[in-house]
């Protein structure tokens, strides 16, 4: 199943890339659904090419029934992030991969940050995907607004938190 989102944050680019690599901003996020952070870890200045990984929990409570029988009440989310370096405007792309411990669900997303002056365009594509036999698409696109909706998630509470921040 399809993923695509898209606003604009009202800062340039590398705030809003500091922003999305602030370890208190990603507990924020997690703790926002109801979640809890893990573990998050950053490789490098993001002023350059750099990567993130971030393990959260996340309770399954606005799941449909079909992806709640397979995994329960909880989730584990390992999500990581390699992030190119900035272009000259600031502008910068960050690949994503999601995997859900113990559920047959992977999301592969690309995030563009594309630089206007004072206010960043943050635009995500990707798939959300699923191997189980004959179920899997039912589980992706049962899965895809709930992955969408916490992506989205994210870029509404970073404008917040820029600010506020």
């Amino acid at each position: 199943m399809a993923l695509a989102a898209s606003t604009t944050l009202s800062a340039p680019a590398q705030s809003v890339t500091d922003v999305f690599t602030n370890a208190d901003f990603v507990k924020h996020v997690s703790e926002q659904v109801g979640g809890e952070l893990k573990s998050f870890t950053i490789s490098g200045p993001t002023t350059a090419a750099f990567t993130t990984q971030t393990v959260r929990t996340l309770p399954t409570t606005r799941m449909p029934d079909i992806v709640k029988n397979f995994i329960g009440t909880t989730l584990t989310v390992t999500q990581n992030e390699s992030w190119s370096a900035p272009a000259a405007d600031g502008s910068r792309t960050n690949s994503i991969k999601l995997t859900v411990a113990k559920a047959p669900i992977a999301v592969s997303a690309v995030q563009k940050l594309t630089a206007d002056g004072q206010s960043t365009l943050v635009a995500l594509t990707g798939q959300v995907t699923s191997g189980v036999p004959f179920l899997g698409e039912k589980i992706a696109s049962a899965a895809e607004p709930v992955i969408g909706r916490a992506l989205n998630l994210q870029a509404t509470l970073a404008q917040e938190w820029l600010n506020t921040h």
